[in-house]
């Protein structure tokens, strides 16, 4: 009998060992079958990737464009979906909501103001708003910009020396919080604005003692939100009427008597009175009573003193691709235009039952004493009184399934970018003088409200 050497013996055991092992892997997994309605690679062959290969500059850079552009879609489509989920949209109003009511100034408390007058607060809007559109930031942060600096002068002494230094910190910090990185000035940019009045240090000492005021809370529902909201969904709007209605939203930013309305208050009064304006039709339904109040305020303003507007955001709104709103809106007030309130029409009233038509009416419709009504349970009768609670008509709340009232499926606005050569980098007078010495000197009292 041959004898076997150690090395065979050892390969044979190997191999039985790798035989095992792959005998129990085809019991524990299995070969995927291919399925019959699966899609199946196909090989390319090298024919294809020769000519992929040898592809011309121009039909590369052509895919590549279209790349970009379905990147672009998908981008906007997911954005669109995220605004479109029914489940979470009446929670996320409620929510913004009572972050407005959360985040409004008091005008109680700025007047006690010792220095700080309200003839001072049109210039320093109008040079936010001139800053604000220099560096191409986003609507929001002006809006921000302004509750910001509502707050911090509602709970704190501002003197007119330190005035300007709170609205620059103001705008610092909104920018932060709602503009690209590359869109924020520096504290060198505020500095050269400011005419160097203020060192650098200044300002960023300023913005702590900010947001230790405003006990850094932020996320205020600006009027530009809610009107991005409102433009969008079933109830889209042109590009002239949202430009109108932001052009009217920021006027309200300039004057005190605005300061006590909620942001979505001064978006819907804009919207309302902007699509008057561009002769859309009306929605009557959605005119609440402090709407209308806003409106008012901005028609008699408007038809008095249509002249005394801010030069800035006559010249801001000015512009083709804001549609000349400033320069609709004035023609129309120099022309003696006016809004005209209008009212629901009134249903018709059910007249009331007279003690002659009771006096002819047959027993048995007013009485139980019919055959039928023996079996029936009687009729309570509407009081008559006023005093009792259920005289009116009640209206049931939080019924479930039931939205207690309308409200439309809203978008986000896009913005597009407005293009590099119709922008005026020059915009801002770097030379201007300082805004506490324009407040000594002039004091503009024609703009008190």
């Amino acid at each position: 009998m041959a004898s076997t050497s150690p090395s065979s013996s050892l390969s044979m055991k190997d191999i039985a060992v790798s035989s095992n092992r792959q005998s129990r892997n085809s019991l524990i997994y299995p070969k995927k079958r291919p399925s019959p309605n699966g899609v199946q690679k196909a090989l390319r062959s090298p024919s294809f990737l020769a000519s992929y290969a040898r592809r011309s500059p121009r039909s590369a850079k052509l895919a590549l464009l279209q790349q970009q552009q379905r990147l672009k879609e998908a981008q906007f489509c997911r954005k669109e979906s995220v605004l479109l989920e029914e489940e979470y949209r009446d929670e996320i109003r409620y929510y913004m909501h009572d972050m407005e009511r959360f985040t409004m100034s008091s005008t109680q408390s700025m007047d006690q103001q010792p220095e700080i007058r309200w003839h001072m607060r049109p210039c320093l809007v109008d040079f936010l708003v001139e800053v604000h559109f220099t560096f191409r930031l986003r609507p929001e942060t002006l809006y921000l910009t302004l509750n910001i600096v509502d707050r911090y002068v509602s709970r704190r002494i501002v003197y007119i020396k330190h005035y300007q230094l709170v609205g620059c910190a103001a705008l610092w910090i909104a920018a932060k919080f709602e503009d690209a990185k590359e869109r924020v000035p520096t504290v060198q940019d505020l500095a050269q604005i400011c005419r160097e009045t203020y060192e650098e240090s200044a300002f960023i000492q300023m913005e702590g003692h900010v947001l230790s005021t405003i006990q850094w809370t932020l996320g205020h529902p600006t009027a530009e939100a809610w009107l991005r909201l409102m433009c969008c969904g079933p109830y889209a709007e042109d590009t002239k009427v949202q430009h109108v209605a932001r052009f009217l939203m920021e006027i309200t930013l300039f004057y005190r008597e605005f300061i006590k309305y909620a942001p979505s208050t001064i978006a819907l009064a804009s919207l309302t009175l902007a699509r008057y304006l561009c002769g859309k039709p009306r929605r009557l339904w959605e005119e609440t009573d402090e709407c209308l109040e806003v409106i008012e305020h901005l028609d008699a303003r408007l038809s008095k003193h249509v002249n005394d507007l801010s030069e800035t955001l006559i010249k801001k709104y000015s512009y083709a691709f804001y549609s000349k709103a400033a320069t609709f809106v004035v023609q129309y007030y120099l022309q003696g235009g006016r809004f005209v309130p209008q009212s629901l029409p009134s249903l018709p009233v059910t007249p009331k039952r007279s003690t002659v038509s009771a006096a002819t009416t047959p027993m048995s419709s007013t009485t139980s004493l019919s055959d039928m009504s023996d079996d029936m349970p009687l009729t309570p009768t509407t009081p008559t009184f006023s005093s009792d609670p259920f005289s009116g008509s009640y209206t049931p709340d939080n019924k479930e399934n039931q939205p207690t009232h309308f409200e439309p499926v809203l978008n986000k606005h896009r913005v597009e970018s407005v293009p590099e050569q119709y922008l005026p980098h020059d915009f801002v007078t770097f030379g201007r003088s300082a805004l506490h010495n324009l407040n000594i000197s002039s004091p503009r009292t024609t703009l008190v409200s």
